[in-house]
């Protein structure tokens, strides 16, 4: 379970950080324009 558990939670992760990202960028560039 190691590998494949491992592997999932790295790529829910990224998605997390990714829809952070997209968050805090549309928010900055709201901001700015």
């Amino acid at each position: 379970m190691g590998a494949s558990y491992g592997y999932g939670s790295g790529f829910a992760l990224i998605v997390v950080l990714f829809i952070l990202l997209i968050i805090i960028g549309a928010s900055w560039g709201y901001g700015a324009y």
